[in-house]
């Protein structure tokens, strides 16, 4: 069923039902937008005013300016055109080869094209690339929750502790992780990034993904963070189902982790990307509507786990000779880009297109179902997927545009964004929290350390001289790969394995130079053993700095990473 066609027969009044799982306290997921004042005259219609006012001059200038004020509305202290627009539009496990859009690039810095850019139909994205700037070293943490806290933060993982996915109903710290990592997750919406855009008058509207900390704790839900506005946000990191008829989990499927706030369209057609799609367009007209700019956090469940097929685009990928789990995998990935390009339409025909920034961008590597974890399948030619510690893991696609280019418009002037190219230098997930406030003129808070760059002058074209090629990913914890750190740093990459057991290498340091070999086929750390050490010392240096906490052994003994003699 078309959103446009599903839209005109639901309701728009805003409420959303409150939550009543056993044990969790119902709460009321967003505000309701503050009711628009007439903005009919003060004087009713066929009111003469005195004629005895014109005998003075200053009376009857200032009924005029009555009239006046009356005449052009009740005056609101932030206007849409006073700030920018901004959307985030996260993917869940979205790597940098799910897509028809080239990331990668030749050894002269030109896209270059891999099968599985012929695979995905991603046109949506493509537009987006061609009206801006997409980033091919950018990273993420290897798994969701570290990733969507930086974002929230703009602080590396090691600050922030927030390590490890959250399990909903516990600490999930693994045998030997640290015992105090954060797993409750951040609280202090003061600090978080719609914390602070909504002190400069922002509506800042969360849909789809939380995933920000478990149950019972104010992490649970968006709207403790920040957020005005909070539709299908909770704590798990997975839909219960992705169709209408299932009730996204409510009905059939896993009742678990059923997506919350949606029940008007339970048993429906509509897949669950469609209906946040059908959610995010409603939010945005109410935010143009009370003259309100919005900071727009719409973070799909897709791609992640279970592989639904969508039935609107399963024939696109039925003779692909790929297993029925990756010819699913690919619909999820074709749903995604329909809802970009229908987010890209809406704010066109708002006629707020100019006033808006697009980022997209995946919360970590690819999950997609297409051979062995630790090899090169799913991201193919990067190594690995989701949850290690290899590219395949911790490369994300990152794009940012303005929904509609024009050079005239004070936004753009003020962040020029270049339009069809690639940047070269590195990003990671931190860079939204100091490119996004600096954009909009909010400072960052009092005391507050980041780890983020300022993304504006690498947008524009340029290279940032004041920014190293580095990149720290700490986590103590186990899952596909575990118990591990790793820093890249310029050409070189380390990984330092704290229990070597435990992971397939079976060895303790993993050393690739990205520049020679960037699929990471042959490490040689027994080859540079300068390097290694160098690149060591400069791992525990930072670990130490932003104050990272540390797997333990069997006796509950700490163990840090050890700088090679």
């Amino acid at each position: 069923m078309a959103p446009s066609l599903l839209e005109s027969s639901l309701s728009s009044d805003g409420l959303c039902a409150k939550d009543v799982r056993p044990g969790i306290k119902s709460q009321s997921r967003f505000i309701r937008p503050p009711v628009s004042l007439n903005k009919r005259s003060v004087f009713p219609k066929g009111l003469i005013m005195p004629t005895r006012l014109s005998r003075f001059p200053v009376l009857r200038l200032f009924s005029g300016l009555i009239v006046l004020l009356a005449f052009l509305g009740p005056m609101t202290t932030t206007d849409a055109t006073e700030k920018p627009n901004i959307i985030v539009f996260l993917v869940d496990d979205m790597g940098p080869m799910d897509t028809s859009v080239p990331f990668l690039t030749d050894q002269q810095g030109n896209a270059k094209r891999y099968p599985l850019n012929d695979y995905y139909r991603t046109p949506a994205m493509e537009r987006l690339a061609a009206q801006g700037t997409r980033l091919n070293n950018f990273y993420a943490m290897s798994v969701c929750s570290p990733t969507r806290t930086s974002i929230l933060t703009g602080q590396n993982a090691a600050r922030h502790r927030v390590t490890q996915w959250i399990r909903s109903e516990g600490n999930n710290k693994g045998p030997f992780g640290p015992p105090d990592w954060n797993w409750t997750g951040f609280q202090d919406a003061k600090r978080t990034l719609p914390g602070r855009l909504k002190t400069a008058g922002y509506r800042t509207i969360f849909i789809g993904k939380a995933h920000f900390g478990p149950n019972d704790e104010p992490s649970e839900f968006p709207d403790n963070l920040g957020f005005d506005v909070n539709i299908a946000g909770c704590s798990w990191g997975q839909p219960g189902s992705y169709y209408g008829q299932d009730g996204y989990g409510h009905i059939k499927g896993n009742k678990r982790r059923a997506v919350p706030h949606l029940q008007k369209y339970h048993g429906t057609e509509t897949f669950l990307t469609e209906a946040l799609t059908v959610e995010a367009k409603q939010q945005i007209d109410k935010a143009v509507e009370d003259g309100k700019p919005f900071f727009l956090d719409l973070a799909l469940y897709a791609l992640h786990a279970p592989f639904h097929s969508n039935p609107r685009y399963a024939a696109n990928y039925a003779e692909s000779g790929k297993g029925k789990a990756a010819q699913a995998y690919a619909t999820l990935v074709e749903s995604m880009d329909t809802c970009l390009n229908e987010v890209m339409d809406h704010v066109q025909a708002k006629g707020i297109a100019r006033d808006t920034l697009i980022i997209f961008l995946g919360d970590n590597g690819s999950d997609a179902p297409l051979g062995p974890t630790h090899q090169h399948n799913s991201s193919f030619p990067l190594r690995a997927k989701k949850g290690t510690h290899y590219e395949g893991g911790m490369r994300a696609p990152f794009i940012a545009a303005w929904a509609k280019p024009d050079p005239n418009n004070q936004w753009q002037q003020k962040l020029p964004i270049a339009q069809g190219a690639i940047q070269h230098q590195l990003g990671s997930v931190m860079d939204l929290y100091p490119t996004i406030l600096n954009l909009a003129g909010v400072a960052v808070p009092k005391g507050h350390i980041i780890d983020g760059k300022d993304l504006a002058k690498q947008l524009t074209g340029n290279r940032n001289p004041d920014r190293q090629e580095r990149f720290l990913m700490h986590f103590p914890h186990s899952h596909r790969s575990s118990y591990y750190t790793v820093l890249r740093l310029g050409q070189w990459k380390v990984i330092y394995h704290y229990l070597p057991n435990l992971n397939p290498a079976k060895t303790q340091y993993e050393l690739f130079n990205l520049t020679n070999d960037p699929f990471e086929k042959t490490n040689v750390a027994k080859d540079h053993p300068q390097v290694l050490k160098r690149m060591m010392s400069e791992m525990v240096e930072q670990l130490q700095t932003q104050g990272a906490l540390y797997p333990v052994d069997q006796q509950g003994n700490e163990l840090r990473p050890q700088v090679p003699q």
